[in-house]
């Protein structure tokens, strides 16, 4: 802890009840006067003397869900710990108060309990989440508490998304239309091979993210599988007929919800597991995943933000790793189901979003790590025979209850470089070959998938034809075609960020 401070909120409120759950930045409050009401140190939030709640569980809970992010896990996992007479007295402390009223709400919501207090009546609706500070579903009314529920999920699982600055401004640019309008001054020639390409780039990033390179088949079978994405409605039915495309050999990985558990990690030399990451219990799947599926659709009903919907889908999806294998590639191939649902992508293109995280792989798999890690000093767990992992504690709530900021930022961050560099950079691509080729055709007449060729190994090396392809199937050109067509290639991509940029396939 920074010297001379005290916990507060929740961190204070953890300690003192000895619950189950990690405090991701933790409060203190001072002892002395700091010239900034608040400041950051070194992981902490410090406040000045002056916010000191007091002792209380009141005291602090107010102080929590006044100052510091709402945290469902948290707040969970402390309902359960604390007697419901502690939490009846704090919300009748103060029965018309908009902070009272939202915790009384978020009791019965995350507990399925009912506190012995009479329905609010004298007090005016309140929002539950400040819209200045978290992204929001459409409201449902809660008479009971006179609360405005406008959380992203349900009790069954339920992600948070703060409304930071990042966010906003990513937001305000107006991603999808931007791509739409790409799109709309692009020859339809194009378009369709634009998207062909870049379907093609994305299953296969998506694959060699697991570190995979399956035959061309395979990844063709897996990308007509993501282009479908959207046109059906995201149900587990839908969710588990993708899992057969992508997992089409049964014999040795099973189809559908696993039955055991799935971690990621290392084994010692024994065999046995030593994890990085434990997925949900099996028996937890089946709730958890129909949480998931209710909560995309109040986002989508709620008109939540596109990109933000697919992160808490897609990140929640593979939080909660419900197939034995597989898991990766689905959680990218939630993420253009949102995305061509909502008709954030144009119809027909797919998004190199696995492109964009392959090339950010440590960023990616920080953000990952980040979320898990924190959650496995909360597991009990021992190795199987099997040399599996077996969950002995009741985790569902790890998994149900998130906050998805970080991965919404990097989610937004990679689809902004698709549509911003990938999506025009394919379409001038594109174009400057159709040129390329057209000159090469006046001058000399050859097989179309030659011409290609021709000009594909003159891009690839730096603008010349290669000694070994001039002395063999390019051996009928005469020295002045070729020098002729190398300044045809070299012409039409001047200014393209490098030859070997983009490999054609």
């Amino acid at each position: 802890m920074p010297t001379d401070t005290r916990l507060a909120g929740w961190a204070a409120l953890v300690q003192t009840f000895g619950v189950q759950a990690p405090v991701r930045r933790p409060s203190a409050v001072s002892g002395q006067h700091i010239k900034a009401s608040r400041r950051e140190e070194r992981g902490w939030n410090v406040f000045d003397k002056r916010y000191w709640p007091g002792e209380s569980f009141g005291d602090q809970l107010g102080f929590a869900l006044r100052h510091e992010n709402l945290d469902l896990l948290v707040l969970k996992r402390l309902f359960e710990a604390v007697p419901p007479d502690t939490v009846t007295a704090f919300v009748r402390s103060a029965p018309t108060g908009a902070p009272n009223r939202r915790a009384w709400f978020l009791y019965e919501f995350l507990t399925g309990r009912t506190l012995d207090i009479s329905d609010a009546a004298e007090a005016s609706f309140t929002d539950l989440l400040d819209d200045r500070l978290y992204f929001t579903a459409a409201p449902r009314l809660s008479r009971r508490h006179k609360v405005r529920d406008n959380l992203l999920g349900t009790p069954a699982f339920c992600p948070v998304i703060r409304r930071t600055q990042a966010l906003i401004e990513f937001g305000a640019r107006d991603l999808g239309t931007k791509a739409n309008e790409v799109i709309g001054r692009t020859g339809a020639n194009v378009v369709v091979r634009a998207a062909s390409f870049l379907l093609l780039a994305d299953s296969r990033a998506s694959f060699e993210i697991e570190g995979e390179k399956p035959p061309r088949g395979r990844l063709e079978r897996w990308g007509r599988a993501v282009l479908q994405a959207g046109k059906n409605p995201l149900t587990i039915d839908e969710i588990l007929r993708l899992h057969t495309v992508l997992i089409e050999d049964t014999r040795f990985t099973r189809a559908g919800l696993r039955l055991d558990g799935v971690f990621l990690g290392d084994r010692d030399h024994e065999g046995d597991p030593l994890p990085e990451f434990i997925g949900a219990r099996s028996q937890d799947l089946p709730r958890l995943m129909q949480g998931l599926i209710a909560a995309n659709e109040r986002m989508r009903e709620g008109e939540l933000d596109s990109v933000l919907q697919a992160a808490a889908t897609a990140f929640g999806f593979v939080y909660i790793h419900p197939f034995q294998d597989g898991n990766g590639r689905l959680h990218r191939c939630l993420i253009h189901h949102v995305l061509a649902e909502r008709r954030f992508t144009p119809s027909g293109m797919v998004f190199p979003v696995s492109s964009v995280m392959l090339d950010r792989i440590d960023t990616y798999r920080d953000t990952l790590r980040a979320h898990s890690a924190p959650l496995m000093n909360f597991i009990e767990w021992r190795p199987t025979p099997e040399r599996n992992v077996e969950v002995l504690n009741d985790s569902a709530d790890l998994y149900r209850y998130f906050d998805c900021t970080e991965a919404a930022e990097f989610l937004y961050a990679c689809v902004a470089r698709a549509i911003d560099k990938d999506l025009p950079q394919e379409i001038d691509f594109l174009r400057r070959n159709d040129e390329a080729l057209r000159r090469i055709m006046n001058m000399v007449e050859m097989p179309d998938r030659m011409a290609e060729n021709l000009v594909r190994f003159i891009r690839l090396n730096e603008g010349k034809l290669g000694h070994k392809r001039r002395e063999g199937e390019f051996e009928k050109l005469t020295d002045e075609e070729v020098a002729s067509i190398e300044a045809i290639v070299r012409e039409a991509f001047e200014g393209f960020e490098s030859y070997a940029s983009r490999q054609s396939s």
